[in-house]
């Protein structure tokens, strides 16, 4: 088999399967095998259930002392049904439409059963769980078994058996780095390095395949990020941008004022936009320290210079919330400048009035979401371009944008605290600005982490709060519920959330699987108070400012990176009214609870993150990827910010021999090709 061949080509992936997979992104052999585990399972001890382990998943060996039975449920699925004594302690089990294994069960036999554990009209059951001979059992707790990203219809054993058809039959390149840098590191080859990452054989296996992979992925990015700025040509300014009172005037009647950091920032703007050359600017703010204010002073002044500028944000809904503050500060503060909206939603005649308004007025706000790179649109007088959330764009979306003007400049927001090392390695020539003081009118937001054992108490909090009229977030790390990890999904959880609070609120129900148009729904009942409740998956993070809204409640917390959570957690502490963050562990690890606890110290991002990479260690390889950054395949900029700043002094030494790779032919090719393969959002 070749890379490139498609992914039918593996036997026993037909038609429907590689329906599937394609659904995943996977069309080639090569996709496959670069469609990584997204965890790894090994099964723990055999132990007895009891109520500590409830809601938890384990392995029991119980004996079968009658033969299964079968009957029909009332929604018409066959049911099998078996009870599992673990000494004197019955456990019901249950499978549904599986009577195939009925035969596989032997009355007076012990098996090894294996599944979430749960408490039901006071016995304990296990739906589904899987069935293991106690020996094979034993060896499969030495083994690290893979477990993959699925949809609806795909099994982990089918993706699995295709992952290993794949590295079985096609031929892999050891090499993809140049040798010194291969000898130097002392790394897997390239081909042991993706067998060990989908089959490992012992953890320590494993952490040298995904250090050789994660660098490597780095490697790439650095060079390629290195070899455009290369190619990049130093504009002059052609903007003749001042600072007017205007703006001083809007400033001065704010009800708040701005911070010192705002204020610094806002400073490096100005001389930016009036300097020598166009420039670019990196902002890093933390969730909810006043990023927006500091943009539309920059384009107010550069509107009140007669120019237009634009800003992309990465929703429909916070697009919209960005245009109406935008139509509101420009009409409080009595000027005369029209300010227009492009989203994709909008009806052509909403989009053509729109582009008539940016045709005719030289000086102008845009507001939009990706709707404003579309083809045939035009800014014939762009002088400033921002990207808000950043992370969610492109290099090439930037640059599309960018280049609907003669060369603007450009800022680039980003809520996500990158330790400034790693953001000076990740951004290149940008300017680096930081907002790091959350303005005076914020209360900090009260954060607790809890067991399973005080979840009624939280949800009695959410309920005062909601009677208060205050709003909720509930975060859940899945869409729907997988039979690999008893992590909560948002389609289960809402209903149980909606028969435990009897129906009493209003529940929305948000995640990536679902269209555009739906989401934007979701998130706009909720911050019109029409839904008392989201259930939401990590898509919410970049969402809309619901000022209403005081409790964000996470469930496996443990599972997140702290940066993630930290973002998470910044979607409320928007109002006056005091928020707070519940962070839900259902690890039993201590050093998870130790991680956690990080949270409690500080609501400082950049203090966070800090505090997270020293944490960082080989044991937390996995479960604790952060989120909303950039989407490598394997690396991780916190997790594994030493191969960063490794890859990053490679790649220098590198360029100074060879500035071009003339010498590297096989270099830049093997670049090309992974630069296809793999999309950065940066």
């Amino acid at each position: 088999m070749e890379l490139l061949s498609p992914i039918d080509t593996i036997k026993g992936v037909g038609e429907k399967t590689t329906k599937l997979l394609n659904k995943l992104g996977v069309y080639t052999i090569e996709d496959i095998l670069l469609f990584f585990p997204r965890t790894y399972l090994i099964y723990p001890e055999v132990s007895t259930p009891n109520p500590d382990n409830v809601n938890s998943l384990i392995s029991i060996a119980g004996r079968i002392k009658t033969s299964p039975k079968v009957f029909r449920s009332k929604s018409r699925i066959d049911v099998l049904s078996a009870t599992a004594f673990v000494g004197d302690i019955p456990v019901d089990l249950v499978w549904f439409n599986s009577n195939y294994l009925k035969s596989s069960l032997e009355p007076g036999k012990v098996y090894v059963f294996y599944g979430k554990l749960v408490f039901d009209k006071n016995r304990y059951k296990i739906s589904q769980p899987l069935i293991f001979e106690t020996e094979k059992y034993e060896e499969l707790r030495n083994q690290i078994q893979p477990i993959y990203h699925l949809t609806k219809g795909l099994s982990n054993n089918l993706v699995l058996k295709s992952v290993k058809a794949a590295l079985d039959n096609c031929k892999l390149p050891e090499k993809r780095l140049p040798d010194e840098i291969e000898d130097k590191n002392n790394f897997l080859t390239y081909s042991q390095a993706l067998k060990t990452y989908h089959f490992p054989e012992n953890f320590d296996e494993l952490v040298k395949a995904r250090k050789r992979l994660a660098y490597e992925e780095m490697f790439f990015f650095i060079l390629n990020s290195r070899l455009q700025e290369d190619k990049s040509v130093s504009y002059p300014n052609k903007f003749r941008i001042s600072h007017h009172s205007q703006t001083d005037d809007f400033r001065n009647s704010l009800q708040f004022a701005l911070t010192r950091d705002q204020d610094k920032v806002f400073n490096d703007i100005l001389s930016d936009i009036q300097g020598e050359y166009v420039t670019q600017r990196l902002i890093q703010g933390d969730v909810g320290s006043g990023k927006t204010i500091v943009a539309f002073l920059a384009m107010l002044d550069v509107a009140l210079s007669g120019y237009q500028a634009a800003i992309m944000a990465p929703t429909e809904v916070l697009a919209k919330q960005h245009y109406e503050g935008f139509v509101k500060w420009v009409e409080n503060a009595g000027l005369n400048i029209p300010v227009a909206l492009f989203t994709g939603s909008m009806k052509a005649s909403e989009k053509k009035a729109m582009a008539k308004l940016v045709a005719e007025n030289d000086s102008c706000l845009i507001v939009g979401t990706h709707a404003l790179i579309s083809e045939g649109r035009e800014f014939g007088n762009l002088a400033l371009v921002i990207t808000d959330e950043q992370h969610r764009f492109g290099v090439q979306q930037r640059d599309k944008l960018s280049s609907k003007g003669e060369h603007p400049h450009i800022i680039v927001m980003s809520a996500t605290p990158i330790p400034r090392t790693l953001a000076m390695i990740l951004y290149g020539n940008m300017h680096v600005s930081a907002i790091k003081e959350l303005p005076a009118n914020r209360l900090p937001i009260k954060t607790c982490v809890i067991k399973e054992s005080m979840r009624k108490t939280a949800y009695k909090f959410v309920s005062d709060e909601i009677a208060k009229g205050h709003q909720v977030y509930i975060i859940c790390p899945l869409v729907e519920a997988s039979e690999t990890t008893e992590a909560q999904n948002v389609t289960d959880y809402s209903k149980k959330l909606n028969e435990y609070f009897d129906g009493a609120y209003s529940i929305g129900v948000l995640h990536g699987k679902m269209k555009p148009a739906d989401k934007n729904q979701v998130m706009e009942d909720f911050a019109n108070h029409k839904t008392q409740i989201l259930v939401s998956t990590t898509v919410v993070e970049v969402g809309v400012n619901v000022p209403n809204a005081t409790v964000m409640m996470i469930e496996n917390a443990n599972r997140f990176g702290l940066a993630a959570l930290h973002q998470l957690r910044g979607r409320v502490g928007r109002g006056s009214a005091q928020s707070y963050c519940i962070l839900m562990n259902s690890s039993s690890d201590n050093r998870e609870s130790e991680r956690l606890n990080i949270m409690l110290k500080s609501n400082d991002g950049f203090f966070i993150a800090r505090e997270d990479l020293k944490l960082r260690g080989p044991g937390d390889m996995f479960g604790v990827r952060q989120s909303g950054e950039f989407s490598f395949k394997v690396a991780d900029i916190y997790q594994d910010a030493d191969e960063l700043e490794m890859a990053s002094q490679d790649v220098e030494e590198l360029l100074k021999k060879d500035p071009s790779l003339d010498n590297h032919p096989k270099l830049r090719s093997t670049l090309n090709s992974f630069l296809t393969n793999q999309f950065y959002v940066l």
